[in-house]
């Protein structure tokens, strides 16, 4: 197969792809992989595979994919396509929780400077890497990236970019309970979309829905999480996207969690287990495993909440995913001070403190933890963050927080 007819193929798997005819689709690409003479063609193919397998929540074909893709490039002698490779790479680790290796092939990605595809690619790559450090809890090098990505968007005009940068700070303030900001950020990515998004993919549109309504959740504001929730859902099963039908799931069993629903919350949950399962998201897992761990809680069955606690600590070390391990501690104190289980209590509590203290959530003007509860919260440019209400009293010079790194005493 020459260059022009791998471009026609390669043209027709997208429109097919675009009509959401899949299947067909990669049908169609796997052909132009097998016969192409042409390594540019095989190249672009591959990204297209690549891209097709990530949507479809089919991660180890992702990862397979652009193992190859690489060898493509280094075949071509491109440092363009390389870096575009390893970015690939990194997203497929990103996908399937292998935090530390996207971190290392983003640096990777990044170090590969003067190529002219690496700057229109930067800001994808920090993007990947502040999700892989929001996976590991490490708060402050994840939010860094964030902003990394979004001055690239802005610097390049470019929409896309900052809509799904918005969906992970809406994700990233989730997590650290500043639910303002959590709703603020994927209200801003579903504005990006009504504004430009005429020409986009629709999975634009249903991932600003799903972050909108886990923030909507946490606010208590059920109804608008139901409405937002169900919109996302249903473009996720017109396109199959697996990943965020279980996501979507999690979130409508959370609801009805948040509603004392337990028995309507259970089969969501266990459908959520299942596609999460499947696809390789054990981030997820984690947290279809915490909402189930509340609802045992919720009808005092303390030793099946144990159970879910015991399965999910397992994914969370194996992650290293600090916040989990933190949240699964705060659920074991609750049981064993309701079992007057001393020594147990004790234990958590010391974990708990340990975790805060590695994660360094706490506000390092009045000492007081970030995370417990609904808090404004307001980031230095060095990206340490503090309760706001603490920023408007005291003001600052600097940050307390590099201040006091600063003046820790170093190895004799």
């Amino acid at each position: 197969m020459g260059q022009d007819q791998t471009k026609q193929q390669i043209e027709k798997g997208l429109h097919l792809y675009q009509s959401n005819q899949t299947e067909k689709a990669l049908r169609v690409w796997m052909r132009v992989l097998e016969k192409s003479a042409d390594p540019a063609g095989r190249f672009r193919v591959l990204g297209c595979l690549i891209t097709a397998h990530a949507e479809m929540g089919r991660y180890k074909d992702m990862l397979k994919f652009a193992v190859v893709q690489i060898d493509t490039a280094r075949e071509l002698e491109d440092p363009d396509f390389l870096t575009e490779s390893y970015l690939n790479l990194a997203r497929s680790n990103e996908k399937l929780c292998e935090f530390q290796k996207t971190i290392s092939y983003c640096k990777t990605c990044l170090n590969m400077q003067g190529t002219t595809v690496s700057l229109q690619l930067n800001g994808q790559v920090s993007l990947s890497m502040g999700n892989a450090f929001l996976g590991l809890s490490i708060f402050q090098k994840a939010l860094e990236c964030f902003e990394k990505a979004l001055r690239y968007a802005h610097n390049n005009d470019d929409k896309m970019l900052e809509c799904r940068v918005c969906c992970s700070l809406g994700n990233f303030y989730t997590q650290i309970k500043d639910y303002e900001k959590a709703l603020f950020f994927p209200c801003k990515a579903a504005e990006l979309v009504n504004d430009y998004g005429k020409g986009w993919s629709l999975k634009y549109r249903a991932m600003s829905q799903y972050h909108m309504a886990v923030a909507y959740r946490k606010l208590g504001r059920l109804a608008d999480a139901m409405d937002c929730c169900e919109e996302s859902m249903k473009i996720a099963l017109q396109h199959g996207d697996r990943p965020l039908q279980a996501l979507c799931l999690l979130c409508f069993a959370d609801i009805h969690r948040s509603r004392r629903d337990v028995q309507t919350a259970f089969p969501r949950y266990d459908s959520s287990m299942s596609i999460m399962t499947e696809i390789g998201n054990r981030l997820g897992l984690v947290q279809v495993l915490l909402g189930v761990t509340k609802c045992w809680m919720i009808q005092k069955e303390l030793d099946k909440a144990l159970e879910s606690i015991e399965k999910a600590q397992e994914l969370a070390e194996g992650l290293g995913n600090k916040l989990g391990l933190l949240k699964l501690h705060c659920l074991c104190e609750r049981i064993y001070r309701t079992k007057e289980q001393q020594r147990e209590l004790r234990d958590h509590v010391v974990k708990f403190h340990e975790c805060v203290e590695e994660m360094e959530l706490y506000c390092g003007m009045c000492g007081e933890s970030i995370g417990e509860k609904n808090n404004q919260l307001q980031a230095l440019p060095c990206s340490h963050f503090f309760h706001l209400k603490c920023l408007q009293t005291n003001g600052t010079r600097g940050c307390p927080n590099c201040r006091r790194l600063s003046v820790k005493p170093g190895y004799v």
